[in-house]
This record gives C-alpha cells, sequence and structure tokens, in this order.
C-alpha cells in the first residue's frame, strides 16, 4: 500500500480541476441572492434545542441541508464523513448497517449490546441508544446536524465526542410530495417517495418510504451468494396536528427492515495449513457460516408543543423504539471451516428503549435558553457462540468425522438494563449589545443491572442455547465449563456543566470561548470471562471528557466568504476500550475485557470555509487536525495478574491526524433548467483500526473523487442526476479482526468501503 502521502498527490492530481475550492466547504447551504448580492445563505440549526442562526452558536457545527446532500449524491449518513473535519462515520465491521462513529478522536468501536456509543445519535430530538441499525439512508429530511464536542449539558449521556442530529420535515398546510427513482452499477435499482396531505384545516397526514436494491460488490465463493449487498425497505407515517397557532402536536412511526447479506469480510493472509487461497477481490470471501442477516428497526414518537406566550414554550417529546437483528453470524476466519466463527444460531441481539423529555423553551430580548427532565429506560439482550475449530482437544476421543477438525464452543450471552433520569439546563444571556454568556449544566443519573453468562462447552459445535449444536465428543465430554455466571448492578452520576461566552467583534463576526464536560456511564461486559479476569463482575466505570474551545464564525466580504474555525483542548479520563486476546491457560481460547484504561489528551484545530466566486460558482473547503495521546494506558495482564501501563505503545483508533476536503458547484443555465456540476475530493491520513498499531490491516492514508452532476426543470418539478462516489476505484479499509495465530488459523479479516459506484436517478416533486 502506498503512503498517505502518496495518496494525497495522487488524488490531488486527479482533483487538479479543483483548484478553486480553496475557500470553501460541503457544509455550505446553496448561495442565495439577497439584495446586496449574492451570498452564501444561512442555517437554521436546533444544536442548543432551539432555532438560531448556524453562526450564532457557540459550538462547532456542520449542517447539512436536504438539498445539499441530494447534490452531493449522498445515499447515507456515512457519506457526511467526506465532508467534515475529524468525523469517522463508517459501516461496521460485519455488518451493513451498524454505525462505527467517532468525533474528535471519541467514539465506540463495539457494537456489543449492553456497550454504548460515545457519538450520541437523534432522530427529530429522540435519542437512538443501540448502533445497529443506525447508518441512515438520507431520504425525506430537512437537515442533518453534527456537533463536534461533547454536549454533556442539552444532549447528556453518551454525547462526549458529539452528537449527529437527524431531522424530518415536518409535514405543513400544504399538498406537495416527491417520487425518485435510482439505478446504477452493480445492478442498483432505487425508489422512495414521500407525500404531505392537509385533511382540513390543523390536521396533515404524511408518509414516506424507501426501498433499495443492489448486488454485492463481491462474492461468497463457498455458499454462491453476494457480499456487501443491500436489500433494504423503510417507511415512515406521521399525522401533525395543529388546533390552534399555539398548539403543534406530531405523532409519528417509523420501520426499517435490513435483509442485506452478512458481510464476513476478505482474509488478509492465507491460512497456513490448508490450500485455501487469499483471494483478489478485495470484497470476496470463502466463509462457511452461512449468510442470512436481517436487521429490524422501529419506533413510533410523540411530540407536542404549546406555546404559552411569547416568551415561553412548553414541548413534550414521548418515544418507544425496539429492534432486533438475527441472523448466521460472521465468519471470522473466511474459509469454509469453523476455525473461527461468531455463530448465531438464527438470533443475534435485541433492544427497546422507552424516553420521555420534557422542555421549557424560554425567549426574551435578553435571556433565551430552555430548562428540561429526561427520563430512559431501556434494555437490551444478546448471544452468539464463538466456535474454534481446530486443535483443542485430544484427537485420541474425537468421533470419527468425514472433516476430522477438534471442536470448541465458547457460549456468550447476557443483558443490560438501564434506567437513566437527567435534569438539565442551558440560558443564554445578552450582557450587552455585543457579548453573550451562556451557562449551562445536566445532572445524570444511569442505573444499570448486567447479566452475563459464559461457558465453554468441549467437543461441539455451537452450544445447546444456540442452533446448530453438533456434539463432535461424546457424552462427557461435551459438558459445560462454566466461565462467568453473574448478576450486578451499577449507579453512574455525573454533573456535566458547559460555559461559553461570544463577542461579536464585527459585524457578522463572532468570538467565542468555551469550556464544557461530557460524560458516558459504565457498563458491565458481556463477554467477560470471570476465570480469566475476576474483577469483570464488578464492571467497569464512566468515561468523562474536559473540552475547551476558542472559535471564530465569520461572514466577510458582503456575506459571499464564510469562514469558521475553531481551536479545542480536551482531557479525557476512564476511556472504555476492548481487549481481546488468546488464552494462555487451558483451554485455549479468546479472553475479551473491557479496562478504563487511564487518561489521554486530545488537541486539535478546524476549519470550514466557503465562497461564492461569482453568481455561478461556489466553492467549498474543510480542514481537520488532531493530534491525540495516550498519557496512561492500564491492561490486566493474564500471566503476571497484574494490571500494566502500555501508553507507548497505544494509538488512537479510527482518528487519522488530518481530514481534509474541497469541492466547486458550477451551476448553469441548460434547456430552460438549471444544471449543477459538483466534483469533490476528500483525504483522510493513515488510520489505526484499533488502539494497538496492526500493520496488516491499519489503513494508509487515502482520498477519494466524487463527481454528482444535476439537472433541475424550470418549473422545478424535475430534477435528473448522476453521481459517482469513488472514482477512482480506491480500496479502503473501515474495519477488521485480527486473531494472527495458529489456533485461529490466522485469521487476519479486512472490511473495505465502497468500491467505485455510479447511480442515476430521476425525481418528480409536486
Amino acid at each position: 500500500m502506498s503512503s498517505h502521502r502518496s495518496a494525497l498527490k495522487r488524488a490531488l492530481l486527479a482533483g487538479c480541476a479543483l483548484w478553486a475550492s480553496a475557500t470553501g466547504t460541503a457544509w455550505a447551504q446553496d448561495s442565495v441572492v439577497d439584495e446586496e448580492g449574492v451570498t452564501v445563505g444561512d442555517i437554521v440549526v436546533t444544536a442548543r434545542r432551539r432555532e438560531e442562526s448556524l453562526q450564532d452558536v457557540p459550538i462547532s457545527i456542520t449542517a447539512f441541508t436536504a438539498d445539499r446532500l441530494d447534490q452531493m449524491g449522498a445515499p447515507d449518513i456515512t457519506a457526511l464523513q467526506r465532508s467534515t473535519p475529524n468525523l469517522t462515520l463508517q459501516v461496521s465491521r460485519g455488518t451493513n448497517s451498524t454505525l462505527t462513529a467517532f468525533i474528535r478522536g471519541i467514539g465506540q468501536q463495539d457494537p456489543l449490546w449492553g456497550f454504548e456509543p460515545g457519538v450520541g445519535l437523534y432522530v427529530d430530538d429522540v435519542y437512538v441508544a443501540r448502533p445497529q441499525g443506525a447508518v441512515l439512508d438520507i431520504f425525506d429530511i430537512e437537515r442533518i446536524e453534527v456537533l463536534r464536542g461533547p454536549q454533556g449539558t442539552l444532549y447528556g449521556r453518551n454525547t462526549i465526542g458529539g452528537a449527529v442530529k437527524y431531522v424530518t420535515k415536518r409535514l405543513g398546510s400544504e399538498f406537495s410530495g416527491k417520487i425518485r427513482g435510482e439505478f446504477g452499477t452493480f445492478d442498483e435499482y432505487n425508489l422512495t417517495g414521500s407525500v404531505a396531505l392537509p385533511v382540513t384545516d390543523g390536521i396533515a397526514l404524511g408518509g414516506a418510504f424507501a426501498w433499495y436494491n443492489r448486488d454485492g460488490y463481491g462474492k461468497n465463493f463457498f455458499t454462491g451468494n453476494d457480499t456487501n449487498n443491500k436489500e433494504v425497505i423503510a417507511g415512515r407515517l406521521s399525522v401533525e396536528l395543529t388546533p390552534s397557532d399555539d398548539i403543534f402536536i406530531r405523532v409519528a412511526g417509523d420501520r426499517t427492515e435490513d435483509r442485506s447479506n452478512t458481510n464476513h469480510g476478505h482474509r488478509e493472509v492465507r491460512e497456513p495449513n490448508s490450500n485455501t487461497p487469499v483471494l483478489p477481490g478485495k470484497y470476496d470471501t470463502l466463509a462457511g457460516l452461512g449468510d442470512r442477516n436481517k436487521v429490524v428497526t422501529q419506533g413510533v414518537s410523540l411530540t407536542g408543543e404549546w406555546s404559552v406566550s411569547d416568551a415561553l414554550t412548553l414541548k413534550s417529546i414521548t418515544a418507544y423504539r425496539d429492534g432486533y437483528t438475527s441472523g448466521d453470524g460472521i465468519d471470522f476466519d473466511g474459509t469454509p471451516q469453523p476455525y473461527l466463527d461468531i455463530a448465531a444460531g438464527g438470533k443475534v441481539y435485541q433492544d427497546d428503549q422507552f424516553s420521555q423529555e420534557f422542555q421549557a423553551l424560554i425567549e426574551t430580548d435578553t435571556l433565551q435558553g430552555v430548562v428540561g427532565l429526561y427520563y430512559l429506560d431501556a434494555h437490551a439482550e444478546g448471544a452468539f457462540d464463538t466456535i474454534l475449530g481446530r486443535g483443542l482437544v485430544p484427537e485420541a476421543v474425537l468421533v470419527p468425522r468425514p472433516s476430522a477438525f477438534t471442536a470448541l464452543t465458547q457460549l456468550t450471552s447476557g443483558s443490560v438494563d438501564t434506567e437513566s433520569f437527567a435534569v438539565f439546563g442551558d440560558l443564554n444571556y445578552d450582557v450587552s449589545e455585543r457579548i453573550k454568556l451562556s451557562v449551562g449544566a445536566r445532572w445524570t443519573r444511569d442505573k444499570k443491572t448486567g447479566t452475563v453468562f459464559k461457558a465453554n462447552y468441549f467437543g461441539t459445535i455451537g452450544s445447546p442455547l444456540l442452533k446448530p449444536y453438533v456434539p463432535v465428543l461424546p457424552f462427557p465430554f461435551n459438558q459445560p465449563q462454566i466461565l462467568t455466571d453473574y448478576t450486578n448492578d451499577r449507579t453512574f452520576e455525573e454533573f456535566t456543566p458547559r460555559i461559553s461566552l461570544t463577542w461579536e467583534a464585527a459585524e457578522d463576526v463572532n468570538l467565542y470561548a468555551a469550556y464544557g464536560r461530557g460524560f458516558k456511564s459504565g457498563g458491565f461486559d458481556m463477554r467477560g470471562d470471570a476465570t480469566a479476569t475476576p474483577d469483570t463482575k464488578n464492571g467497569y466505570d464512566s468515561e468523562i471528557v474536559d473540552s475547551y474551545e476558542l472559535g471564530i464564525k465569520g461572514d466577510l466580504l458582503d456575506g459571499s466568504l464564510r469562514v469558521n474555525a475553531a481551536l479545542f483542548y480536551s482531557d479525557y479520563q476512564g476511556q472504555q476500550v476492548t481487549t481481546q486476546v488468546p488464552k494462555v491457560t487451558p483451554p485455549p481460547g479468546v479472553v475479551s475485557f473491557v479496562d478504563n484504561v487511564g487518561s489521554s489528551r486530545i488537541w486539535g484545530a478546524e476549519l470550514e470555509a466557503s465562497a461564492v466566486l461569482s453568481p455561478d460558482v461556489s466553492a467549498n473547503f474543510n480542514f481537520g487536525y488532531i493530534n491525540a495521546k495516550f498519557e496512561e494506558f492500564l491492561v490486566f495482564d493474564l500471566v503476571s495478574r497484574q494490571y500494566v501501563d502500555v501508553a507507548d505503545q497505544r494509538q488512537f483508533q479510527n482518528t487519522p491526524e488530518f481530514t481534509a476536503s474541497a469541492s466547486l458547484n458550477w451551476q448553469g443555465d441548460l434547456a430552460g433548467g438549471r444544471l449543477a456540476l459538483l466534483p469533490s475530493i476528500s483525504f483522510r491520513s493513515d488510520t489505526n483500526l484499533f488502539e494497538i498499531p496492526i500493520p496488516a490491516i491499519d489503513q494508509d492514508g487515502y482520498a477519494l473523487v466524487d463527481l454528482s452532476v444535476t439537472w433541475t426543470s424550470p418549473d422545478e418539478h424535475w430534477r435528473l442526476g448522476a453521481h459517482g462516489r469513488n472514482l477512482f476505484d480506491v480500496h479502503y479499509r473501515t474495519g477488521g479482526y485480527n486473531f494472527p495465530s495458529n489456533q485461529f488459523a490466522q485469521s487476519v479479516i479486512g472490511f473495505y468501503g465502497p468500491p467505485r459506484t455510479v447511480r442515476f436517478s430521476a425525481e418528480y416533486r409536486f
């Protein structure tokens, strides 16, 4: 693989047509014309739970309007990674719809039930607790906001890195709708649509649907099925009531069903004791476990707003969500043999959550803000078998089989219940005409109850809990060895303040300084092996982040140039890190543990800019830099039974030092309509996939070049588009598994982002 410098050079040469975009960014809204001329426009966001101009909020925010995302050809929220500094949004390893999210070096890669993300995902202000099914397709939205830095005051738990807000459109009082068809490479064909239907004065019905289909980027040459394919159907229904000008009520429901095949990944090294080759296709596999997979997420919400007066609005958000994942599991070894299979036996994970939030929004001439209460009751559970099919029991006691391998199955199962309560407030006071002071705080109490059962089953393929269960050894050799069996509960409390000071240094130029604290509660490791790490029964502690930020937001040159920049420093304590290592005492196996590894510091810079170069041309640019270092990293040594500091041997995962992107938006008249061309380039420097550097799967720096072309008819009813992504067909890893020992058949697996794709679309709006 080339170094990140050569990748950057090649991509810059390929994207030389973008030279003019050194002064713009993809978060800007399309340029608008006002009485003073052409400007970069503005976006209204709700980062502080109330409507404000993006430029007035003392938070680093990247906001994407629906129209901008359409012009970019963004298929789902992972596309935001290419246009947002210091952001990682990727499909998790082994899945098609589980989300891995990191902002400014903080997140959570492990999607196991009971673990919680460090970046909060919100759909219409409803917190989505699970990463499964969180790779949201983009349809029927108003905008998406990416809030960088801890949002512990207004959003609370699990937003220590930041938050992603997915905001759908309100129905309004006029009949409207659209329908869109798409086709593309890999036999892709999609159909989406939405409609808003006013029934009577004050009552409107709405609906949206999406149907996505695509053949796989690769193939499982053992089963004959596609890999990295897509088969998703989703829908939303809503009812909006406005019985008076002061009252708004919305009932909304959604459901997404993903039947895409399991993504087993690509085997990166040859299995030493067989003739199984390393396949040349980066999306191909020989996995023998099976490819069935199904992910369902659904929910319903009730939102009510009452404008008591011009100064006070009361708001309630009630929501229930649930989901489940079922299928065959993930083949870690990538071969037909069960050397290292994570078998699900048809069931893997299920969860549900109920949440209630009350808000009081205050708006006066000098004081603005929100105070509120929040409650969450959530449950998550799951089970899987780790099948180790080689050399783990004496050959002499084997029952003869055609493929006479030995076997051991390790069952992991459990559940976690979470009850969370919080009181919060954030108030902004106009100290003077040019100075604003914002003060906020949140108190959170999380109670978690964890139940974990883990056992070894010798001489079996599968455990009795999951199917298939195939005893290789006769009774009594296949009796279980209990590793973990406990139920425990813990309570975590934290006070998370935030304060910021904003100074309007000049007209349309704001300087701000801010401090904020983020909190992610501790919990219980569902994979914990109490025989190897007895402390697992006590759970792990919370994470705390203290963040400091200096920023500037400015609209210059009569609004034709926008520059937003920030410097940040974070003190990160108690980081929760999952480690999986071979067991050193018989019987062999995999030991997993979650440690609060110690402390680290993160500092960096971000720059976003947008410029209108002419009435028909705008340019966009963003740049991110992170310097992240562990100051203490304590791990449990299975041999010495002591904690050892290995900070000098660890790196931050999913946190490239440099991220950057640039784009050019040219528009002109064609056939009476409006033609828009949007070439873009994005770059990410070298990235570690885990805290331990692993050259076999860590990703060198790379750049991606995209091109979108859209044409909008004169009456704006029709929009035609062509969208090419990763035009130079760059292969880049987004995840991996690393078990490089003969015991696990040298199971080193890589998972790759999408190859070059081209998609054509036709949309009719009415």
